[in-house]
């Protein structure tokens, strides 16, 4: 028995798998001021409803929104930062690019670390690693005993190419720890060995700011597991879809910043066909992953804090490997305005949990997306979360009325339609370029559907994109929580290199590929994996260019093999070769991993029979001429082969599938809802 555990921005989602598949899943509200309390509250409601014993649970998997939450609220340690003399100013100066060309009112996150607590160290290491300027130990020594002196609690050390010679930052640590024993140190070289320095020190910096933190949520989470009764220490989800231990996510918490997307886009990737699109939408965002080739894109470039949440550049960029995804502020939650033009806007704020929609009755004051899909009729106020929590309906259409409504000058539905329509396209538009600047015409994908709310907007979202088909799967209120439980216990190794193709020297590259491996090796079998592959990757681009594309490295005759690679990946990106001129290697990248687990997505209770159709409701249709009687049907009670003919609403404990009128739903032989037309 095994439990997925994703704590959300508004929900925290629970799935519990055995060999069989899905036996049980939960769901409760996020408590934002001690996360651990909901997971362990969820964790004892689950395993009493299902009837599962805790010492029958062998393993549970978690995700969490913590490192990110600890950022935004600038809650980490106070952090000193040691650079190469003359560079403690490049987390201020960034990359001078302003992300909104004409907004004379830019705002830019804040440093870390305020500049007073930056010093410059007395060191130069040049770009082919020879030492021009010895390390000031004095000074080391000297620096070191004045942070402990001013309760410093934390120090990032990044020096100039240091990811080509490390050993100034390999002294400074010693240093530090003969003179501040308490200081807790984080090389860049260790964190993230690769090349642009303002990317690599902010990312060495975010690692060491949130360690303690994380440290602490982290053992706290696994001695609140042993008292509930499991023995086995959590695994933790990593953001570029693999699992790891406590001990080194502890390590490493940069690399759990995005772990809750990740395991929507695996579960969907083990579901679905090779090439989908994956659209999460929970209580505070939506997400959209691209599946390629039976696996989500990963890219390596994020950022968190953005002062515009949905523009690059306006946030602290964190170089490790994620999930490529793209993220909508529009959730459940999403709080709907009219704004200064006079025009309806959706989001990106959220009411989140606390106090949430105003349809939950716990204070909230500003009408969400979740009130509008109340006021249209898809979602039944006595049903929500399985009859767990019951939605004030008058409450939401009367907040819609005074807020939306009236100063339109239209009817509640009307205003609750525009809502619900304008999450949809919204998140089409997104999709459509997410997918198209990837090389994938959208309008030939299927959508995997999952979150709470996904269901409910998603063949919404199908139709505004012209997806052929759009699935909810077995569970998929939870979906995220469910594909934590998929993923194999892995890590990502990188070294920087930059070299053109033909100077390159395959025995030099092996060498690299081979200390990375054995990295790789010796991590997995600390967590007891005897059994570790390996995934190798270059970091390519025409020379000149600014930023490189990710190419597998795999056997055949050296260059050529890589060269050929490059080519035709760069061309399924953008549809044309470049120009001629020659083909330089960055980074080389090694991935290794233990076995995914054997794992079954689909829920174990057969369709319980009897009569699937519950009643009917009335529900907003525009093409119907406004509310028409609607169906309303039992998911638990579909058999496979079942099919439904829209207009339809399909309802489960943890989320709700609309079926629009002239669309069809037919129940496959997974248990997945496929909706048509």
């Amino acid at each position: 028995m095994r439990i997925g555990v994703d704590i959300g921005g508004t929900f925290t989602d629970l799935c519990a798998v055995d060999e069989a598949g899905i036996v049980a899943v939960g769901k409760v509200l996020t408590t934002h001021d001690a996360p651990a309390l909901a997971v362990v509250e969820g964790l004892a409601t689950l395993l009493a409803d299902a009837g599962i014993a805790a010492s029958d649970v062998t393993q549970v998997v978690h995700g969490t929104t913590l490192v990110t939450n600890a950022l935004i609220e600038r809650t980490g340690s106070r952090t000193a930062l040691l650079a190469t003399a003359g560079f403690r100013d490049v987390l201020e100066l960034r990359r001078e690019h302003r992300y909104e060309l004409y907004d004379l009112h830019l705002e830019l996150p804040a440093p870390l670390v305020p500049r007073h607590l930056r010093f410059d160290v007395p060191e130069r290491v040049l770009a082919d690693g020879s030492v021009h300027t010895a390390l000031d130990e004095q000074y080391v020594r000297k620096l070191g005993r004045e942070l402990a002196d001013r309760g410093i609690e934390a120090v990032a050390v990044c020096f100039l190419h240091a990811f080509t010679n490390p050993a100034h930052e390999r002294r400074v640590a010693e240093l530090l720890a003969e003179v501040a024993p308490g200081l807790r140190v984080a090389l860049s070289s260790d964190v993230v060995p690769e090349i642009r320095e303002y990317e690599r020190a902010s990312t060495t910096l975010v690692n060491v700011y949130v360690q303690d933190l994380t440290e602490r949520y982290l053992h706290d989470l696994e001695r609140r597991l042993r008292e509930l009764g499991i023995a086995q220490a959590p695994r933790i989800m990593l953001s570029n879809g693999g699992v790891a231990t406590v001990e080194t996510a502890a390590r490493y918490p940069i690399r759990i910043l995005e772990s809750g997307p990740a395991g929507g886009a695996l579960a969907a990737a083990v579901l679905g066909p090779p090439d989908l699109l994956a659209f999460d939408m929970g209580g505070t965002t939506a997400k959209l992953c691209l599946i390629a080739g039976g696996a989500p894109l990963v890219t390596h470039q994020f950022e968190v804090d953005r002062k515009y949440r949905l523009l690059p550049g306006s946030g602290l960029p964190v170089q490790v490997p994620v999930t490529d995804l793209i993220e909508i502020g529009v959730g459940g939650g999403s709080i709907a305005r009219i704004d200064a033009l006079g025009l309806l806007t959706v989001g990106p704020d959220s009411a989140g949990s606390e106090p949430g929609p105003v349809c939950y009755g716990r204070g909230g004051t500003e009408p969400t997306v979740t009130d509008a899909d109340l006021v249209l009729g898809y979602l039944d106020p006595g049903y929500f979360l399985g009859g767990g929590m019951r939605l004030d309906a008058e409450a939401a259409r009367s907040v819609l009325a005074e807020k939306i409504a009236r100063p339109l000058g239209v009817s509640v539905e009307e205003a609750a339609w525009g809502i619900h329509t304008s999450v949809n396209e919204n998140m089409a538009n997104a999709a459509r370029v997410h997918a198209v600047e990837r090389g994938h015409d959208p309008a030939k994908l299927p959508m995997y559907t999952f979150g709470g709310a996904g269901p409910v907007h998603g063949a919404g979202v199908a139709r505004a994109l012209g997806a052929p088909s759009v699935v909810a799967p077995p569970a998929a209120g939870v979906l995220s929580a469910a594909g934590f439980l998929t993923a194999p216990l892995a890590f990502d190794f990188v070294r920087s290199a930059r070299a053109a193709v033909h100077d390159l020297e395959w025995a030099q590259v092996d060498a690299l590929f081979a200390e990375m491996e054995a990295e790789g090796e010796t991590l997995l079998a600390k967590s007891g994996v005897a059994e570790v592959t390996h995934r190798r990757i270059a970091e390519m681009r025409y020379t000149g260019q600014g930023y490189e594309i990710r190419v597998p490295v795999r056997g055949g005759s050296w260059p050529r093999s890589l060269i050929e690679e490059f080519t035709r990946t760069y061309r399924a990106l953008y549809r044309r070769t470049g120009p001629e001129v020659g083909v330089e290697v960055l980074n080389w990248r090694v991935v290794s991993s233990g076995p995914a687990p054997d794992v079954t997505l689909r829920l174990t209770a057969e369709a319980s029979g009897g009569d699937a159709r519950k009643g009917t409701r009335k529900a907003y249709f525009p093409s119907t001429g406004g509310f028409v009687d609607t169906d309303v049907f039992d998911r638990y009670r579909l058999a496979p082969g079942t099919r439904v003919g829209g207009p339809a609403i399909v309802e489960e404990r943890e989320s709700t599938v609309v079926v629009p009128p002239g669309a069809h739903c037919a129940v496959r032989d997974d248990g997945a809802l496929e909706v048509t037309g």
